[in-house]
């Protein structure tokens, strides 16, 4: 459901709002609707911009039976060196599994072979463990997550809409003595109109990538301009590893045109 663009100071009320529309925010949008929760998903450009589908090779996860979970860990491990949280690996890599079997029952059109998952081994891996959609799963991972968000009544899409800051009880001057700031929704600036537009929510959820666009010659997409990390860090959360930028091994330069892949 597309909501039409808002008129100057028009304030938009859910009960949760989702910025950005990469994997994580379409996922999380998802697995909200199940409670019965009205959810707006705001995102800065097209809902199909971002990251997730420049995601070619794969998702790594134990679905062989001669791969272990174990395994899968230690070779996060060693391929981080020693820079990895190591709960955080534990989670991820235990989790990984179910899923894929959620994004299965969703509809991503997995490659199997003989009908099982075909798997295939990438860089850091021990085992054959890497579940792909040819060499586009990024792509379709995006577009199983999207068309089902867009058939969800309760959930309201607003694209072209970029996040300014968040608005705490603290910014506001409502935190009472021995309360802790909360966040009660969010400022974004409608591309469209030019205008400043309030959101209103119990609950905000920054879905909104990364900041490889800091730097003036990268591979990652325009979009990723650090805009939630930097609102996070204004509204009191703790920001951290912000040296680790992704960048893609192998990019066509060109000083008069847009690198690409």
């Amino acid at each position: 459901m597309r909501l039409r663009a808002p008129q100057p100071g028009w304030t938009a009320q859910a009960d949760v709002v989702v910025i950005g529309s990469g994997v994580a925010g379409l996922t999380t949008a998802l697995q909200i609707r199940a409670h019965d929760l009205s959810v707006l998903l705001v995102t800065k450009s097209f809902v199909d911009e971002g990251s997730t589908k420049w995601a070619q090779g794969g998702i790594a996860a134990v679905m062989s039976k001669g791969d272990t979970f174990e395994s899968h860990v230690q070779d996060t491990l060693v391929a981080g060196a020693g820079l990895c949280d190591v709960d955080a690996t534990r989670f991820v890599v235990e989790h990984a599994p179910e899923a894929i079997h959620w994004l299965q029952d969703l509809g991503v059109p997995f490659s199997t072979e003989e009908g099982h998952l075909h798997l295939t081994r990438e860089g850091g891996h021990s085992e054959r463990r890497i579940v792909h959609v040819t060499d586009a799963t990024g792509a379709e991972v995006q577009e199983t997550l999207l068309a089902k968000v867009k058939a969800c009544a309760n959930i309201t899409i607003l694209e072209h809409h970029t996040l300014v800051d968040l608005i705490t009880t603290h910014k506001l001057g409502r935190v009472a003595q021995g309360e802790t700031s909360r966040c009660v929704g969010l400022y974004a600036l409608n591309e469209t109109t030019d205008e400043v537009v309030t959101f209103s929510a119990p609950q905000t959820i920054l879905a909104t990538g990364g900041a490889g666009k800091v730097y003036l010659y990268t591979t990652n997409p325009d979009a990723a301009t650090g805009d939630g990390i930097a609102a996070a860090w204004r509204a009191g959360c703790r920001v951290g590893n912000m040296e680790f930028i992704q960048f893609h091994p192998t990019c066509l330069y060109h000083p008069h045109a847009k690198s690409f892949l």
